[in-house]
């Protein structure tokens, strides 16, 4: 059900068909996710940060659904750390956060990425309209991570995210410029979702579930707290392209709506 519910399509981006036709062969996918992430609390590292062209100003999703996972880190007696770019360092500054500045992959036990581009085919970075993005390069760091053997979660919405090579081939198949802006960044669990933040708070409300400890409880309220902090700092609506507190072009009480039906689904699933 709430593989489901991550993937609705509310702006129809052809996400909906990507997504059926990535759960007939990975059926089980969020479990999955859901069980690497709980077998490796010990360090995580937490990435995210999506440049918007042509302005290259950071979009609100990824950074609230990066915050949600590390917060969840934190209350399951784990440590984490937050990978980014300035900008969001910079509005997210009272949250009470631990950015990571020149991190070391061997120090982690889990990598994790929301909405973090990840390179294409030809190397370079591209957003869903196909333009180039200037972004430093965290997929660096899922390389690395892979060839340590050290776990890796990928959560993107569009094809052009860090662990979206996974399926690059359903990509090209069926969301526009999908060759080109396919990446080829591949993890080892990939949580697919309409939104990203969606995906990440997917993510945690599994986790509540297998543990029976509500952990997506009252984010609704916290959802508004940093899409405005991170709004007044300049950061943008990447489909919009304005600093609005919305997410992907849609508004933020439908944002808070999904997180409420998502809290429900948790506390009856563990009531």
């Amino acid at each position: 059900m709430i593989g489901h519910l991550i993937n609705t399509d509310i702006y129809g981006r052809n996400v909906l068909k990507l997504y059926l036709e990535y759960r007939r062969d990975n059926f089980d996918f969020l479990r999955k996710a859901t069980s690497l992430f709980l077998e490796n609390l010990d360090r995580v590292l937490v990435v995210s940060c999506f440049p918007i062209p042509p302005m290259q100003i950071a979009e609100t999703d990824g950074p609230p659904g990066a915050l949600a996972i590390y917060r969840t880190v934190e209350k399951l007696g784990g440590k984490a750390e937050i990978l980014t770019c300035k900008k969001i360092q910079e509005a997210l500054r009272d949250f009470k956060v631990n950015f990571a500045k020149n991190p070391t992959i061997e120090d982690y036990s889990l990598l994790i990425s929301v909405e973090t581009p990840g390179r294409a085919k030809d190397g370079k970075y591209y957003s869903m309209s196909a333009l180039e993005i200037d972004v430093p390069p965290f997929d660096e760091l899922f390389l690395k991570a892979k060839e340590l053997g050290i776990p890796t979660i990928g959560i993107g919405d569009g094809g052009n995210e860090i662990g979206m090579g996974n399926i690059r081939d359903l990509v090209c198949k069926h969301i526009k410029f999908g060759e080109k802006i396919g990446s080829v960044i591949e993890v080892d669990s990939l949580v697919l979702s309409a939104v990203s933040n969606w995906g990440a708070y997917g993510l945690i409300a599994q986790a509540s579930i297998e543990l029976g400890k509500n952990m997506i409880a009252g984010w609704d309220n916290e959802e508004e707290k940093i899409l405005k902090a991170l709004v007044s700092s300049g950061i943008i609506d990447g489909v919009t392209k304005k600093p609005e507190l919305s997410v992907d072009g849609i508004p933020l009480e439908v944002h808070k709506s999904f997180l409420i039906l998502l809290n429900s689904i948790v506390e009856n699933k563990i009531g």
